[in-house]
């Protein structure tokens, strides 16, 4: 089996990466065998474990050449992993558009013109239609709307690409069109990639140190879902391996709210901060440039439904092995200590 990873030294890319590698030992299914293949616009350090288990190709999704660079590298492929995601900068809308838009476009068309028999997408909850916030969220399954929330980019991009997923799987039923619908995915060696993706490099990693003695304030309607990266790493491989179509929700238990999210960052509590508060500070704060997150994010926090992962247990067979809290908790240890891969580009922060 041939498997190529687009966007292979992200966040999730690089825990994919281990799951193959750990597919790959393992000898078992279609794992004996296995190649991979990794596609990225800045290539990692492939001396460096897990970037060493890959064939590494330098392409830019969003470029003018992308569709044929990419045909040329998914030819004997028995599938295509798209992780390729631009989170910023959120002050540049067409550079996102650019690489999450027309870069995925990219990727499929590669796909049909290689052959490649399978294509597994990466979606999010934020694809999701936005719920009406009355403080209860009844758990939804795929066939919820998938067609985002207007007031955040990153919410209209993924509705972006679940329409043209839609559109390439009825122009092709030959091909297997997966997509996975994650809620936030942590790691401890992401730590510096998100802090550099939404509180910016003028806030310090170490800032969580100093937050024992701080209350979080927080809009009650701030309830989302977590996964561990190795977990959503499972996830692929399993929906690979299994040559399974279709959309799957993939969380981890509890759902977080601010209660969670305070003792997860150590601190003494949260309390209830009005929306619009929040709202205009981020806006604030993002107009000005001190920091890089816009209301867009504060919107999908506040918005996003409930996913049920029925189907993923069901059909995957999938189970996480870390809870939302530990996968947190890991995150915020990396916060603290520094962490990052200096391998990878995106990793490094």
């Amino acid at each position: 089996m041939r498997v190529a990873v687009v966007g292979a030294t992200g966040n999730v890319g690089t825990a994919v990466l281990r799951r193959l590698a750990a597919a790959r030992l393992e000898g078992a299914g279609d794992g004996s065998g296995l190649q991979v293949v990794g596609v990225a616009r800045r290539l990692p350090d492939a001396r460096v474990a897990p970037y060493d288990v890959a064939v590494w190709h330098a392409v830019d999704v969003g470029g003018r050449t992308a569709v044929d660079e990419l045909t040329a590298v998914f030819r004997g492929a028995d599938a295509v992993v798209h992780l390729a995601w631009a989170l910023q900068p959120t002050h540049d809308i067409p550079a996102q558009h650019r690489t999450n838009v027309v870069g995925t476009a990219a990727v499929l068309e590669a796909v049909a013109r290689a052959g490649v028999p399978q294509v597994v997408v990466a979606s999010s909850v934020g694809t999701y239609r936005g719920v009406d916030v009355d403080g209860k969220r009844t758990p939804v399954d795929e066939s919820w709307p998938a067609d985002g929330i207007p007031t955040a980019t990153y919410s209209v991009h993924k509705a972006a690409n679940e329409a043209a997923m839609d559109e390439f799987a009825a122009a092709h039923p030959d091909i297997v069109v997966t997509r996975l619908r994650p809620g936030l995915v942590f790691q401890r060696g992401a730590a510096a990639e998100i802090r550099g993706l939404f509180l910016g490099h003028l806030v310090p990693m170490s800032i969580v140190r100093w937050l024992r003695w701080a209350v979080l304030p927080l809009p009650l309607p701030f309830v989302f879902q977590a996964v561990h990266a190795d977990d959503v790493a499972d996830a692929y491989w399993r929906a690979i391996d299994r040559r399974a179509a279709g959309a799957f929700n993939i969380a981890a238990s509890p759902v977080l709210n601010p209660p969670r999210l305070a003792r997860a960052f150590g601190m003494l509590g949260a309390i209830r901060a009005p929306m619009w508060l929040i709202r205009g500070l981020v806006t604030l704060t993002w107009r000005v440039r001190l920091q890089p997150t816009d209301a867009g994010w504060v919107d999908i926090a506040a918005q996003v439904p409930v996913m049920r992962t029925d189907r993923a247990r069901s059909e995957l067979g999938w189970e996480a092995r870390h809870t939302s809290e530990d996968a947190l908790r890991e995150l915020v240890a990396g916060f603290a200590d520094g962490a990052n891969v200096e391998a990878s580009d995106p990793l490094r922060g």
